[in-house]
């Protein structure tokens, strides 16, 4: 249900009272045995508001203290790279993580102008300096809830490798974290802020993100072409870095709005009438769609910059899925990389870039939900795409080496331009050509209400569980609970039919499950799959 303010600009009753959010960080005590006040790792790290007593200083000091006792015993003993976004929780966690850091005795780097820091300058960033191969392991921490409300705050990991830490570092991480929590914090060390301020070194995140964008970009023909930019950071952590990427690579690009307001009240109000900086929501994205004549290609971040959004003059905001199909179509004719290495998307993410990667001659790699799936293989070059059907994904570079192992909104915006300067037409444009190719698919994620322990049998469900022979009167062809790719658990179920699927997963955070589905005959009957999915969970699930 759309709430009948999306789209429309907020409303001064729609903006957190900042005070009361910084005052409840620092003076509200978590109750360690709520598990809604806990410390819990999810697919991006540990997220929720101050206001609630699930994201306040305490969580923080515990959190940070056990990412330390971690790097002990992973024997990483180089610097930690620090970031953080622009929300207003993300400042006070961000100098509570340094306490913490610089107290364990933890070379610690931040921003050289005092910055905020997308992510994927940090994963970059990881990747550089431990190829340099002179400052020992580095690793990284970035303080963001992503593309969550302005009340919410988020912390999240990331590993020597780049990309987000898996589920057996996340664990230990959350499980000693709230250990800290339930002994009072009595295992955190801590400096104070002027040793921290005197102790704490800096990296260039920005000038050394920027000035590698050449190699996986061709900045040399979207100048050349004179594609006009228009680049909304949606005042998130990429508002310091457009206008340099377009004064360094003499872009015709123009940043719509530089502003940065923790309450993002210039936002427009998203499906649910909530301020949500979501680049791949169309109303979220209102006021950069209604500008979409001024430029050829006009694009948005979220507040970290890890997710992309994509408007053209012809189709306003493309599907995220859409410009998925349309990048790897385009990168697997454009770049000359190793044949035999595969293609990366997620379980939920559109069949439609299964048979764009099939008419490539290239073999698939589909994992269930999370960008930690993608992180090995693009290190290893064994895959020369990862792209999550929310909006995220990241590229080798041109010469087959790997970028960043962590989402990059940044370069997948500039690659839309790369797209309209090389061809000579938008990505929408390249997307109605492969919809008369391969089919023109229906695809849509709807809820259904489901309790806590039909949510644990969900995400436990077997195959075999699955009875039912058809889906909106076509064969299944296959169930799945593992993902083809890596043969991890999807945390729920898949079930195929040659032109339509329907995955079942439940939510981490509500008492609902999610039903992804894609149909190739068309909305309608989507709408039957999606029934069906109702139908064939309840079944399973009894």
């Amino acid at each position: 249900m759309v709430d009948p303010r999306a789209g429309s600009p907020a409303e001064p009753k729609d903006l957190v009272d900042l005070d009361a959010l910084a005052t409840a960080y620092y003076d509200r005590t978590p109750d360690p045995d709520d598990p809604a006040q806990q410390v819990s790792f999810g697919t991006s790290g540990h997220r929720g508001s101050s206001l609630d007593g699930a994201f306040n200083e305490a969580h923080i000091l515990a959190t940070t203290q056990a990412i330390v006792e971690h790097r002990a015993h992973a024997g990483i003993a180089g610097p930690i790279l620090v970031g953080r976004d622009t929300h207003a929780l993300s400042h006070p966690a961000w100098q509570t993580a340094l306490e913490v850091l610089i107290g364990n005795d933890v070379v610690t780097l931040v921003d050289a102008e005092n910055g905020f820091t997308p992510t994927p300058a940090v994963s970059h960033a990881i990747l550089r300096l431990n190829g340099l191969g002179a400052h020992g392991q580095v690793d990284g921490i970035v303080v963001t809830p992503s593309h969550n409300p302005p009340r919410d705050g988020g912390f999240k990991y990331n590993p020597p490798h780049g990309g987000p830490a898996g589920s057996d570092i996340t664990g230990w991480i959350q499980d000693r974290a709230n250990e800290l929590l339930r002994d009072g914090l009595r295992g955190v060390r801590r400096a104070s802020t002027d040793e921290t301020r005197d102790r704490v070194e800096t990296y260039d995140f920005l000038t050394h993100y920027v000035n590698d964008l050449g190699s996986i970009v061709d900045l040399e023909a979207i100048a050349s072409a004179g594609v006009r930019i228009g680049a909304d950071p949606l005042g998130g952590a990429s508002v310091g870095y457009w206008g340099r990427i377009g004064e360094e690579y003499g872009l015709d690009l123009v940043v719509v709005n530089s502003t940065v307001d923790p309450q993002w009240g210039f936002m427009t109000l998203d499906h649910d009438g909530k301020i949500r900086m979501d680049c791949s929501s169309p109303h979220a994205m209102a006021s950069l769609v209604a500008q979409r004549e001024r430029f050829d290609v006009a694009t948005g971040n979220d507040a970290d910059a890890d997710r992309h959004g994509i408007v053209t003059p012809d189709a306003g905001l493309m599907n995220p899925n859409h410009y998925l199909a349309v990048a790897v179509a385009y990168l697997t004719e454009h770049r000359d990389w190793d044949a035999a290495a595969a293609v990366g998307k997620t379980v939920v993410s559109s069949r439609m870039i299964d048979r764009v990667v099939a008419d490539a001659g290239r073999a698939l790699y589909e994992v269930p939900v999370g960008f930690k799936w993608f992180v090995d293989p693009l290190l290893a070059g064994s895959a020369v795409f990862g792209g999550e059907e929310s909006a995220g994904a990241s590229f080798l570079r041109k010469d087959g080496s790997v970028w960043t192992t962590d989402k990059d909104g940044i370069v997948l915006a500039l690659l839309a331009a790369e797209i309209q300067a090389v061809t000579g037409r938008s990505a929408s444009q390249h997307y109605a050509g492969l919809t008369a190719r391969h089919g023109d698919p229906a695809y849509a994620r709807v809820d259904s209400p489901a309790t806590r322990e039909e949510k644990k049998r969900l995400a436990a469900l077997d195959p075999d569980a699955i009875t039912a022979s058809e889906v909106a009167g076509d064969p299944i062809t296959r169930v799945l609970s593992h993902a083809p790719g890596n043969d991890a658990a999807i945390g729920g179920i898949k079930v195929e039919t040659e032109q339509s699927w329907f995955a079942a997963r439940p939510s981490g955070t509500e008492d609902v499950y999610k039903i992804y589905a894609e149909s190739f005959r068309g909305p309608e009957h989507l709408a039957e799959v999606q029934d069906a999915a109702k139908a064939v969970v309840s079944e399973a699930l009894t």
